[in-house]
């Protein structure tokens, strides 16, 4: 049986399959991996899946697809949260998002909540973490100066997930005197060109993981 991988916000399917051939299903929803116990395929991989919006994936049905000899890698959204959550019971976790959750550096889900089209599965809004990896580029660029970036996170934490857009985040530091009008363009156009997509990221080292595994 292929693995079966949770993804198509963080990385879309079609591109995934150019990586890895697997059975891709949309983001892990609650008991979506209890289900899978029954056909038991090899891997599972879990990128993305809900959270606000319906019941996340349960903690103790990813323990019991462990204990029942799957292999379970996570990594790039909710797949780092409960790869950081559950390493000790043998969940494997990839990526910068994981390690961030392991050293401390973040610590809500909201960090990697976005929204996204129930249809299509592509994100309409811009997770915390690329926010902040984004920020900290612009700051290396000398495009920010280090206190700027850091007000800038705390606008982009206090915006609600499904709002949390670089349109919206310039915004409110603008209202907030965070940075100048004369420097908005300056820093839209960096963003631009230079985004970072570490949920993206992450997610081709699940997928490279699970084809390593195999």
């Amino acid at each position: 049986m292929k693995p079966v991988v949770y993804t198509g916000t963080s990385i879309s399917h079609d591109d995934a399959r150019k990586i890895l051939d697997a059975d891709y299903r949309p983001p892990v929803r609650r008991h979506d991996i209890r289900r899978l116990l029954n056909t038991s395929p090899e891997i599972i991989g879990i990128i993305d899946g809900v959270f606000f919006d319906s019941a996340a994936v349960a903690h103790r049905e990813i323990i019991e697809a462990i204990k029942s000899g799957i292999i379970v890698v996570g990594g790039g959204s909710m797949g780092a949260l409960r790869a950081y959550e559950l390493e000790s019971y043998g969940m494997i976790g990839v990526g910068k998002v994981f390690e961030m959750f392991r050293k401390g550096i973040i610590e809500s889900d909201d960090e990697v909540a976005v929204t996204f089209d129930a249809e299509s599965n592509e994100a309409l809004s811009i997770p915390l973490v690329n926010i902040r990896m984004t920020v900290e580029a612009a700051k290396d660029a000398g495009i920010l100066h280090p206190e700027q970036a850091i007000d800038i996170i705390k606008t982009a934490q206090k915006l609600f997930y499904p709002d949390r857009n670089y349109q919206n985040i310039i915004f409110e530091s603008l209202k907030a005197g965070i940075i100048k009008d004369s420097e908005k363009k300056k820093l839209f156009d960096f963003i631009k060109t230079n985004e970072v997509d570490v949920k993206r990221q992450d997610a081709i080292m699940v997928l490279e993981k699970i084809d390593q595994l195999l």
